[in-house]
């Protein structure tokens, strides 16, 4: 078990939960993250569940799925005007296990750079 801090997993439809569940499946450590969705929210409505989660948690850290994508833009206001808030997008589960594991984000991504593979089939 780790002191890991909560942090918020942010995403399209049920992704943020899903890296949640995965995580408490593999590590017991699913509580470390609150799950914010945007189904079916607009841009404005995102930024302000990415809020409500935040202060209601004290998580300082948002991943989120895409790097472009409406959770991201989102967290980047918030960022915007708190920087302290650290966000790290293209969130994949070796990332965030990681994380939920040691609490360390820069451990975390550098784990999660680490975990992308291509596997090329025979030519």
């Amino acid at each position: 078990m780790s002191d890991a801090p909560v942090a918020i997993v942010a995403g399209h439809g049920s992704f943020a939960e899903g890296i949640r569940s995965a995580v408490e499946q593999i590590a017991g450590r699913g509580d470390c993250f609150v799950a914010v969705s945007n189904a079916g929210l607009g841009p404005g409505e995102i930024e302000a569940r990415l809020r409500e989660a935040l202060s209601s948690s004290g998580a300082r850290l948002i991943f989120t799925d895409l790097p472009a994508g409406s959770c991201t833009i989102a967290a980047r206001r918030l960022q915007k005007a708190d920087p302290g808030l650290v966000v790290v997008t293209g969130a994949a589960l070796p990332t965030v296990l990681a994380y939920a594991c040691g609490g360390d984000v820069a451990k975390a991504a550098e784990q999660g750079r680490a975990a992308l593979t291509v596997l090329e089939g025979p030519k």
